[in-house]
């Protein structure tokens, strides 16, 4: 029996079904999870997910698991060593927003908040479920984004366009763009 699922998951890698299957559109509350996927959707600016996607587990080592208390502690010489790993986006303004995030991410906790509180409250804690075709494309970005961008920058965060918030909130299911006809989406409005 075939499976039927978005167009854009690539059936010849098994990492991309996964996380198309598994992932994607899922609402995620942990808060490691929520600052990883931020970070690696600012990471994929100007090339694809499936890139990303295929280096996520160097990024962890890398990334100290995505510690933003180390984060943002970072010194020169690790940031030499992160623009010398191969296993990563090797780009010196990408490296530098993961540090940046990490602090704000911080100052966001200092306030009270987590993440997740924070992002989920922009939708109510409720995600929004689409209903495309599969002809159709979701947006790249929405009203929602745009805020959500927008407040995100004024909290210092780096690499939050409002295309790559949008990216983000379908990676942590704050919004579920799964085609009609993908398995995942009968399986979230059954």
């Amino acid at each position: 029996m075939t499976i039927e699922r978005c167009s854009w998951a690539n059936p010849a890698n098994q990492r991309y079904l996964d996380y198309h299957d598994h992932e994607w559109g899922v609402p995620c509350h942990d808060e490691n999870t929520l600052f990883e996927m931020l970070n690696l959707e600012g990471a994929q600016a100007g090339l694809s997910w499936e890139t990303i996607l295929n280096k996520r587990d160097t990024y962890r080592l890398a990334f100290d698991n995505w510690d933003a208390e180390k984060i943002a502690r970072y010194d020169a010489a690790k940031v030499a060593e992160l623009l010398a790993n191969p296993g990563i986006v090797r780009n010196k303004l990408k490296v530098a927003a993961a540090i940046t995030n990490a602090q704000a991410y911080l100052r966001l906790r200092a306030e009270g908040s987590t993440l997740d509180q924070y992002l989920w409250s922009f939708v109510d804690g409720e995600p929004i479920v689409n209903h495309y075709s599969a002809d159709e494309r979701s947006p790249a970005k929405t009203e929602l984004s745009d805020r959500l961008s927008k407040d995100l920058l004024k909290r210092g965060f780096k690499f939050v366009g409002s295309t790559i918030v949008y990216a983000y909130m379908q990676g942590i299911g704050m919004i579920d763009d799964h085609s009609a006809t993908c398995f995942r989406h009968a399986q979230r409005i059954a």
